[in-house]
């Protein structure tokens, strides 16, 4: 049987202006719209394209791959630039970004020194309590995260294909290879087109559900020689597809809707202009694409897609800004330019040079000597935030918090203010910490964890809904050995105890687990259902609520507590950057003249209204600093810290809901 025809050995110009047009495009995005262009899909097509030609030929022509060889090389090329950023950015992050993502940003430099960004950014994607993160400056070493995956298994891939080709059915190497291709092709795109339509924010960032692009590349690579058209086709074809790569981020919502189907507008335009090169017009786009600013500026793309990304974020951390004028960006992209030039010159070229064939040791240990500055920064770093994470408790006096109301204890106006600016967003409710207590993302599943007093207690409170309700557990813990309270947490995250919601914030999971939540709740004959009587939007208690505080009535006392006001900006970055004074918002911007339940009809007997809204703002203010403690882990969930001191006011609510049980 014969084989597909190899195509002609020759250099392509082109795709390094593709990769130029492609980094360009990304940082452009990310710079002034603020968005993303589709570049990365660019990236992966053309490097499924090179990768598989190049391996095919090694193949054909040795029988084999020398795979620690293979590996070496990939090294020299990927990692002296990669871990020249990964350090320089290291070192900057330490001086210029808040020290409230830190705990955030150190796994990110360790995920993108041995490439599984695109993991930890899709677990943080589903992850509710990773949504208020601010963007890492090492972010965009997900997609090369993606590549080096790709990088690393794509051999084992040929192999196996001239394995069974060569050795087991006796079939033509490469067209046995187009179909193993096509068939990755068309799982991986049904799985990416299911995935992102179920959860898009993890389907962006999955590498299976990116493996068809690559593999598109390589189906490309084998059958090229059969796709050369007249010239005035190629003349069409090659201007669409480039415009079809410059226009991807505008027609399209890219961070929105990618990968999917949607995928296939970006990675098509590639291959038509690929085409539109096997036999170019005079005019035709390859004159572009190959021209020498454009083999020149793809020559260092690499490097100006590791720069663009923290040089930006820096910007915007040093001159506390969340956008970016015309000049700041043009700033940015020469800046960008420059770092690019000078990495590949003086950092790169030397590596390249190093013959692997000859010395393998010692390539190896230059690799590694390599990555070694970029760990040490990562380690040291992530020793000092480690050590950190003890949150110094409140102290009587020093750190009351709450209790400077509820007390009224003045607090050492010498003391710091805690928890520590590091800590505060690692520092979290206790059924956080404990696998299966709560339930995240589309899961439906019903979960129960006791807290406080769990053998014979007094009275049993459940704390049922979302983060809103979870953040008030520290308060009632601290009170518990007090009162012989025991605590059951029914949590499941960005849900509230609803029926219904206004404005109709409910998924279909939360509403499943609203439905199924009842049976366990009941049985489990608590004193209290503690859950939260509004969601700080508008001033009426929201129907949905009040239809499910009606299906416990005869069965327990619903204890609902308004609120908390809901800020803007991050109010532990606040604080760093501006002092607790500035970062006070009046009173009206945050909170409703009304209480909800007073501005409410057809609320059932059996529930009981705490407001403890005195402990957040004054007549005039709400404060994100109260008794030296900081009130807020992010925009709008309590401190542990500070909920641990809130138990004082609170208790009075819970002693005097029980009262009336009684």
């Amino acid at each position: 049987m014969a084989d597909l025809r190899s195509p002609e050995k020759r250099f392509r110009p082109e795709l390094e202006g593709v990769r130029a047009v492609a980094a360009l495009l990304v940082a452009i995005y990310h710079i002034w719209l603020g968005s993303v262009s589709g570049g990365v899909d660019v990236f992966f097509i053309v490097s499924g394209y090179l990768i598989t030609t190049s391996l095919l030929s090694r193949m054909e022509r040795e029988g084999k791959i020398n795979y620690p060889e293979y590996l070496l090389g990939l090294g020299r090329r990927l990692f002296p630039i990669a871990f020249t950023v990964i350090l320089v950015t290291g070192v900057l992050s330490i001086l210029l970004i808040p020290k409230t993502v830190w705990t955030q940003t150190v796994p990110q430099l360790f995920s993108s020194a041995f490439y599984f960004q695109n993991w930890q950014l899709a677990n943080n994607a589903v992850d509710y309590l990773a949504q208020n993160n601010a963007a890492s400056p090492f972010q965009h070493f997900w997609a090369l995260s993606i590549q080096g995956q790709f990088y690393i298994t794509w051999p084992l891939l040929i192999l196996a294909a001239y394995l069974i080709a060569k050795k087991g059915l006796k079939l033509p190497v490469r067209k046995t290879l187009l179909t193993i291709l096509a068939i990755v092709f068309t799982m991986s795109l049904s799985y990416s087109i299911y995935i992102t339509n179920a959860n898009q924010p993890w389907a962006y960032f999955d590498t299976f559900a990116r493996v068809w692009e690559f593999s598109l590349g390589g189906m490309l690579a084998l059958v090229i020689p059969y796709l050369s058209f007249k010239k005035p086709i190629t003349f069409i074809i090659g201007w669409l597809g480039l415009a079809i790569i410059c226009l991807t981020g505008i027609l399209l919502p890219v961070s929105n809707v990618f990968p999917g189907y949607a995928a296939l507008l970006p990675t098509s335009g590639v291959i038509l202009v690929i085409i539109a090169a096997e036999n170019g017009s005079r005019f035709g786009v390859q004159r572009l694409l190959g021209s020498k600013p454009f083999l020149y500026f793809g020559s260092i793309s690499y490097g100006f897609y590791l720069w663009h990304w923290p040089l930006l974020i820096f910007y915007y951390a040093y001159f506390g800004r969340e956008t970016i004028s015309f000049a700041g960006g043009i700033s940015i992209l020469l800046i960008t330019f420059l770092l690019s030039i000078l990495s590949v010159k003086g950092i790169e070229a030397p590596y390249r040079k190093m013959n692997i064939k000859t010395s393998k040791g010692k390539t190896a240990g230059v690799l590694a000597a390599l990555m070694l500055p970029a760990l040490i920064v990562g380690s040291t770093w992530g020793i000092y935030v480690n050590q950190t994470q003890a949150v110094g408790e409140s102290t009587i006096g020093d750190h009351p918090g709450a209790q400077a109301i509820s007390d009224n204890i003045q607090p050492n106006p010498a003391a710091e203010v805690i928890p520590d600016l590091i800590a505060v967003k690692s520092h979290l409710p206790s059924f956080y910490k404990e696998k299966g207590c709560y339930s995240t993302g589309e899961s439906a599943v019903v979960t129960k964890c006791s807290y406080g007093v769990t053998e014979n207690p007094d009275y049993t409170i459940a704390v049922v809904g979302g983060s809103h309700s979870g953040h008030w557990v520290p308060a009632l813990e601290a009170m518990a050995e007090e009162m012989k309270l025991k605590i059951d947490v029914y949590n499941k995250d960005a849900c509230r105890f609803s029926n219904g919601d206004h404005p109709k914030q409910l998924t279909p999971s939360c509403t499943e687990w609203n439905e199924s939540l009842m049976e366990p709740l009941i049985a489990g004959k608590p004193d209290l259902v503690f859950t939260t009587a509004n969601n700080n939007i508008g001033d009426t208690v929201p129907s949905g609520y009040i239809s499910k505080w009606k299906e416990l009535e005869g069965i327990a006392t619903v204890f609902a507590v308004r609120d908390n006001p809901r800020f803007e900006d991050d109010i532990p970055t606040c604080v760093e950057e501006k002092g607790p004074e500035a970062c006070s918002v009046p009173r009206e911007e945050l909170l409703s003249s009304t209480i909800p339940w007073e501005n409410t009809e057809n609320i059932p007997d059996n529930v009981y209204f705490a407001d403890m809204t005195e402990y957040f703002c004054d007549d005039q203010a709400c404060h994100a600093v109260i008794g030296n403690v900081l009130v807020y882990r992010d925009r709008h969930h309590i401190s542990t810290v500070y909920a641990e001191t809130l138990a004082n006011g609170l208790k009075v609510h819970i002693q005097e809901a029980l009262k009336n049980k009684e």
